[in-house]
């Protein structure tokens, strides 16, 4: 392969795959069942708490 054909595939698919990714990274926290996740995360910190 050379130089030019690498940077053609980087351009066209590679480009693509780039994108499709970053949707799914941002779609992720977002889909369903993940609210119980980002709760106990945000609730972890308190976990040992003797005052509640």
């Amino acid at each position: 392969m050379s130089y030019d054909e690498i940077r053609h595939f980087a351009d066209s698919w590679g480009l693509l795959v780039m994108v499709l990714m970053f949707v799914v990274f941002i779609a992720w926290p977002f889909r369903k069942g993940a609210r119980r996740h980002h709760d106990e995360a945000a609730m972890i910190i308190f976990k040992d708490d003797d005052h509640g």
